[in-house]
């Protein structure tokens, strides 16, 4: 008998850190207008050069894997998604912002990965679960970035 209290104490216990490692995991909150987030993740603007060289690496944002744009320094760039080319011209900050955050809110059935969400996600690997791809500073970068883009 004290055995099965002491493991359902231990299971509560261990159900409540659990708890708490999600409720600390979560990400911050942001608000969908329409078909954008206005307001930064970060409340700072990115920096463009870093958002620069997080679009280009393929082990961070995996852009390339996808999309293709103006790196000619860049092989073997994706045709399965928009050219980033323009992107600035075509989207305005919020809308870019939401594209990169979670695109399926857009589009549900889009291939994209929603780089900052942490739930609902199915087949993620050990070692990134309850971990957005990129972190809020990082979207802000890439958001900068692309906003460079006019061509």
């Amino acid at each position: 008998m004290r055995v099965r209290a002491g493991a359902a104490a231990a299971c509560a216990l261990l159900g409540v850190t659990l708890a708490a490692a999600a409720q600390a995991a979560a990400l911050p909150p942001f608000t969908v207008v329409g078909d954008a987030i206005p307001a930064s993740l970060t409340g700072m603007p990115g920096d463009a050069e870093r958002g620069r060289t997080i679009v280009v690496d393929r082990q961070v944002g995996l852009c390339l894997l996808c999309h293709t744009g103006p790196f000619p320094e860049e092989r073997f760039q994706g045709t399965l998604a928009p050219d980033l080319s323009g992107a600035g011209a075509r989207a305005t900050e919020g809308q870019l912002r939401l594209r990169i955050v979670d695109a399926s809110r857009i589009k549900p059935d889009t291939i994209m990965p929603p780089y900052y969400r942490i739930d609902g996600l199915t087949r993620v690997a050990p070692a990134f679960r309850d971990k957005p791809i990129l972190t809020a500073e990082q979207v802000e970068d890439v958001v900068a970035f692309l906003m460079t883009l006019r061509q």
